[in-house]
């Protein structure tokens, strides 16, 4: 027989969902999925049915449900009479940044709607340092302003032929040869401080990525450096966009830090879920 956790992120409209198969003693992931709905009951019921029809699985295969996520408290029984729990969010943001990463201890940024920063080493309670009100909803909100775009797939689309040098202010626009030691001619000054009226609309999109991710890493820079860190995981679904890597990349260099995207990043919360202690009981 097996026996499998199952970890369940409940989000606004989108609910994440994940497994362990501990049948021989060690956990397993199955690889994780997502379902969409107008309601959160709806979504997990949905995404559970979906997840053990997918993994040819029944109710008396699974052993637990560990549920998170700010529509969580959404969820007030039992899912089929399972045994279920709720698990923090900051505790499975941090415990799923360090299983994907690998790390023993490192700074877990979740980038969501906006961007919570969570200290977690193995051993310990993960801990939450904070965060900014900017992430995936502000590029969302800004991208409809100013591009009639809403959907962040297709602004990163836009963005592959965009460039910064008619948005944003670099250091090379207002320092001579010169320069200042440690930054490069292109590090960023003033974002949108140099927009000029022949910025074209991939132009904007770029920028608007760019601003947004260069104000995460800033935060999370200070927040890892406060607690002597380097490592810096970046996890959830802003993470996966495709210039991230990119830019991180370059801050990473810049300013002597490791922005680490992990695989399966945007499902690190759901499967820091699965892997917690049993604790509230649903």
């Amino acid at each position: 027989m097996k026996k499998i956790i199952i970890g369940i992120d409940v989000g606004g409209s989108t609910t994440k969902i994940v497994g362990f198969d501990t049948s021989d003693g060690e956990k397993k992931l199955i690889a994780p999925s997502f379902g969409r709905a107008t309601d959160q009951v709806t979504s997990t019921f949905g995404a559970f049915g979906n997840f053990l029809d997918e993994n040819h699985l029944s109710l008396d295969d699974v052993e637990r449900v560990m549920i998170t996520g700010v529509g969580s408290s959404f969820i007030t029984k039992p899912l089929y009479g399972l045994p279920c729990y709720r698990i923090k969010e900051f505790k499975a943001i941090g415990l799923g940044g360090l299983y994907l990463s690998g790390y023993n201890k490192a700074v877990i940024a979740s980038l969501g709607t906006g961007t919570a920063l969570v200290l977690a080493e193995n051993g310990k309670e993960p801990r939450h340092l904070g965060g900014t009100g900017v992430g995936g909803g502000t590029l969302t909100g800004l991208s409809k302003k100013m591009l009639d775009m809403d959907n962040l797939d297709h602004v990163s689309e836009y963005a592959k032929t965009g460039s910064l040098e008619k948005v944003d202010l670099r250091v090379g626009d207002m320092i001579n040869n010169e320069g200042i030691p440690g930054f490069t001619d292109n590090t960023t000054a003033s974002n949108f401080g140099n927009l000029s009226d022949l910025a074209n609309r991939h132009d904007i999109a770029l920028g608007l990525i760019n601003m947004v991710f260069e104000t995460i890493a800033m935060v999370s820079m200070f927040a890892a450096r406060g607690e002597g860190l380097r490592d810096v995981v970046l996890t959830g679904n802003l993470s996966t966009i495709e210039q991230a890597g990119t830019i991180f990349g370059e801050l990473s260099r810049m300013f002597d830090m490791n922005f680490m995207i992990p695989e399966n990043s945007q499902f690190s919360t759901v499967i820091g879920a699965a892997l917690a202690e049993c604790t509230e009981r649903i």
